[in-house]
């Protein structure tokens, strides 16, 4: 669904000995970890993610999308923790001048990652992240917990996921205001497939406001390599308190472009006349428009940017068959001055969790 990066990089060596490192330190942790905590109350190893099918009809264009995102968070006593994502696509789609579909099978592992928790208000981790810039990447990319499933028009603004360091944490200021806070260093990788990353640097920082259930923040890249240029951007993001209503937004800029989107979903569960089934459903829409930057629209088509100025509209509609499945249906238009075009996506999509281990504490 998302479109991945090449980056210009160096030799395969040094990303291996990177992964060596870590590994070997991952090795010399563990069993010290393991010993801080006994049998009886050690965090077992828990296997998660999603699962999903979807059709997608882009200006008359079908493609079909199957992919499976499992998740393994595997705890080494109270304060370490390894954690990882990977992707799994199948992309079946027919060429624009017709005949039989063609198959184009995509992985990727978005994270791999061992968190150190140092206190109650910071995080170490170290190894293959999200980069956390604004907060779709990092929150609401899962195709079970985001409420429309074509990805923002900006989202390739910033890289996916960096190989490196990462600082964060939160803290209260007083009893009205939480911040959270993120900071990092990515290295370049670029010759290990489905491993890329940028050698970068950034920070985020968010002021969250438990009574109202609001969080707003700013985000800032800067990119060590190639031209240096900067990225900055901010998000919103409100659970409101009286309704089964979520809304969240984000603006972000950098050469290659800018744009924002604000996206809401409401859940039916408490519209009086509605019963039984229809309390199970969801409404989502979103509003999108992307501005083109100072590179051309090849290389913006390269990296899954719209090639021209680009808006957007979309309204879409959720169904919970199940705790964890819910079938998924949207319609968006979309106005360029490269053609405008109407976009369509049924579906389904659910959600798995399996312990890998007898008893313990979850």
């Amino acid at each position: 669904m998302r479109s991945r990066k090449k980056n210009p990089g160096h030799q395969y060596s040094r990303t291996c000995c990177r992964f060596v490192l870590l590994f070997a330190f991952f090795l010399l942790v563990a069993p010290v970890a393991l010993a801080q905590t006994s049998d009886a109350d050690k965090p077992i190893p828990v296997l998660s993610g999603s699962a999903g099918y979807f059709n997608f009809v882009n200006g008359g264009q079908n493609q079909i999308n199957a992919q499976v995102n499992p998740v393994l968070l595997l705890p080494l006593g109270d304060h370490w923790l390894v954690e990882s994502r990977a992707e799994f696509q199948g992309v079946f789609q027919r060429p624009p001048e017709g005949g039989p579909y063609y198959r184009v099978m995509d992985k990727n592992l978005d994270y791999a990652q061992l968190d150190y928790i140092a206190s109650p208000y910071l995080t170490v981790t170290a190894g293959r992240f999200l980069t956390p810039f604004g907060i779709f990447n990092e929150r609401l990319y899962p195709i079970w917990i985001r409420s429309l499933q074509p990805d923002p028009l900006i989202l390739p603004l910033s890289a996916e996921s960096g190989d490196g360091a990462m600082f964060r944490g939160g803290f209260p200021i007083g009893a009205k205001v939480n911040v959270n806070y993120t900071a990092y260093v990515s290295a370049v990788s670029s010759s290990v497939n489905n491993l890329q990353s940028d050698r970068s640097t950034g920070a985020r920082v968010g002021l969250f406001f438990p009574g109202p259930r609001i969080e707003f923040g700013g985000s800032w890249q800067k990119l060590l390599q190639d031209q240096r240029n900067n990225a900055f951007g901010f998000h919103f993001a409100w659970q409101v308190n009286r309704l089964p209503l979520n809304i969240h937004s984000e603006y972000a800029r950098s050469n290659q472009g800018s744009g924002y989107w604000i996206d809401g979903a409401y859940r039916l569960s408490q519209v009086p006349f509605w019963k039984g089934a229809m309390r199970r459903t969801e409404l989502a829409g979103r509003f999108e428009q992307f501005y083109s930057g100072e590179i051309s629209s090849d290389a913006a088509l390269a990296l899954g940017l719209p090639g021209a100025d680009t808006r957007e509209g979309h309204a879409g509609v959720n169904f919970y068959l199940h705790d964890g499945v819910k079938a998924v249906a949207s319609y968006a238009r979309q106005y360029s001055s490269a053609g405008n075009f109407n976009l369509w996506t049924v579906g389904i999509a659910f959600r798995f969790v399996a312990p890998l281990a007898p008893g313990g504490s979850r």
